[in-house]
């Protein structure tokens, strides 16, 4: 599963929500999981930037409320496919790190950055996903090359 979105606060009276930290291709999927529950979205409105879902057996206000914070899940299987050098967040989590032989620590998360994203290494070590700075990403192995000299460590 992969995560399209959070659900965030209500809007209206008839069990609408925003949802927060939005992935646009994701949410282009006719139903979404939530709470170990598949349904099947009634109505998109908003940008992609602030998307408004209404969702089957999400009936008012309230019930919206009670999911604020979840996370709306989409099957792998229904999610686009992705371009060369492309890769979900999802993937990258766990990734061994390495220059090398110097191991330089696990991915925690994608950080989305105001120009590129970036991988969050170990204690805080940001790596922009540019080509001068990621040589080789192999998501079987679970590892990711990078210039440490580049980085400037």
């Amino acid at each position: 599963m992969l995560v399209a979105g959070r659900v965030g606060r209500p809007h209206g009276l008839d069990g609408s929500f925003y949802v927060t930290q939005p992935r646009p291709a994701l949410l282009a999927a006719p139903a979404l999981t939530i709470q170990q529950r598949t349904l099947r979205i009634l109505r998109r409105a908003g940008t992609d930037e602030r998307p408004i879902l209404r969702l089957a057996g999400v009936v008012d206000r309230s019930a919206a409320d009670e999911l604020r914070g979840e996370d709306l899940l989409v099957p792998r299987t229904e999610a686009p496919p992705l371009g060369e050098d492309e890769w979900y967040a999802e993937d990258l989590e766990g990734c061994l790190v390495v220059d090398g032989s110097r191991e330089l620590g696990v991915v925690a998360r994608l950080v989305a950055l105001p120009s590129c994203e970036a991988l969050e290494v170990g204690d805080g070590l940001l790596v922009p996903l540019v080509a001068d700075a990621v040589r080789e990403v192999d998501i079987e192995a679970r590892r990711i090359e990078v210039d440490a000299r580049f980085l400037g460590i």
